[in-house]
């Protein structure tokens, strides 16, 4: 292990890393279940032989699963980042995987530094037995040109309570909306993609889940933007199952890195 003591002060370090969620109980650590910061966190520990937290980016939910999710974690030795990526990757099962481990300025915060946050959710028309845990299957044509001229209305508005789980302990429901698109990926699979400097718990799913009601002709433009406008959970539409999102992007300040990121192609 090539690693070398500095004058006893922590160091931290970003790890990026990609997970099928499945079969998992979502990112965070969960009392009665399996959670992937808890089989990271087990990884590492066993690596570098003491107890290790991670802090992630966000939490994904229960089988919600991320093509990119970003995590940090402090190290009192100056650490191999190549090495510890492979040797992570030997020890995390296959459906976690460890893309680059960097060293960062040590109060760098995997949460709060994050500038934006990337979200993509797959539907189909078509029953496919190879892509039934990645894409939620639709029963009923939808009008996607109307679900797209809902997501522009999103760029109006910044408090997005009524997309938000009930209950959180989070100080403010405003969000600042960067891009939100449904785009076709073939002939039977469309994505909504949404990106925003930040997201409220099941907020993305909540989303799509009302722009629904919109391309099924049950909600109207006007009906959409009271939906925001009311503040109120009750007034969206319901949340989309799970299995078919994916975190797909994490963005930094270049100043956080003492390595540039630019070298992490998986983004």
């Amino acid at each position: 292990m090539n690693f070398h003591l500095v004058g006893g002060f922590t160091m931290r370090y970003f790890i990026y890393l990609a997970y099928d969620g499945t079969n998992y109980h979502g990112w965070q650590i969960q009392p009665n279940g399996d959670s992937v910061q808890e089989t990271l966190m087990r990884a590492l520990s066993t690596f570098l032989r003491q107890e290790i937290e991670v802090v992630g980016a966000g939490r994904t939910d229960a089988g919600v699963h991320a093509r990119l999710m970003v995590a940090h974690f402090d190290y009192d030795q100056e650490l191999d980042c190549v090495q510890i990526t492979e040797k992570l990757n030997r020890l995390l099962p296959p459906d976690i995987a460890v893309y680059a481990v960097k060293r960062v300025k040590d109060d760098a915060h995997a949460r709060f530094d994050a500038t934006y946050r990337t979200y993509k959710y797959y539907v189909t028309t078509r029953k496919d037995p190879f892509n039934r845990h990645y894409a939620w299957r639709l029963f009923n044509s939808l009008d996607f040109e109307k679900m797209n001229e809902a997501a522009r209305v999103l760029f109006d508005y910044t408090d997005f309570t009524s997309f938000s789980k009930l209950h959180t302990d989070v100080k403010t429901n405003n969000c600042r909306i960067m891009y939100a698109e449904w785009t076709r990926v073939s002939g039977t699979e469309w994505v909504f993609t949404i990106k925003a400097d930040r997201f409220l718990r099941n907020m993305v799913r909540a989303v799509v889940g009302t722009l629904v009601e919109v391309g099924r002709g049950k909600m109207t433009l006007d009906g959409f933007r009271k939906v925001i406008e009311n503040k109120d959970r009750c007034s969206a539409g319901s949340s989309v199952p799970g299995h078919a999102l994916f975190l797909v992007d994490v963005g930094y300040p270049e100043e956080l890195f003492i390595v540039s990121p630019s070298d992490i192609s998986n983004t």
